[in-house]
């Protein structure tokens, strides 16, 4: 998904194995994108992108672009 600075979105992950499930669900606002070389590592241009979010909580926590999801209305 591509996203834009400010944009709303929702963390999607639904795999209740990964240490970040409890966040899936949870809305939040684009503040930063960060560029690192991960999808050096993977194969996948996708994965060199960090999207940080501060959640509707306050908290502000990154995930890559394959955890967020379009906002539920």
């Amino acid at each position: 998904m591509d996203v834009e600075i400010g944009d709303r979105v929702r963390i999607d992950i639904p795999d209740k194995t990964d240490p970040d499930h409890h966040y899936h669900g949870e809305h939040g606002v684009v503040e930063e994108i960060i560029q690192d070389d991960a999808g050096l590592i993977t194969g996948n241009e996708d994965d060199s992108q960090l999207i940080r979010l501060q959640l509707e909580s306050g908290e502000v926590v990154d995930f890559r672009s394959t955890d967020i999801r379009s906002p539920f209305k």
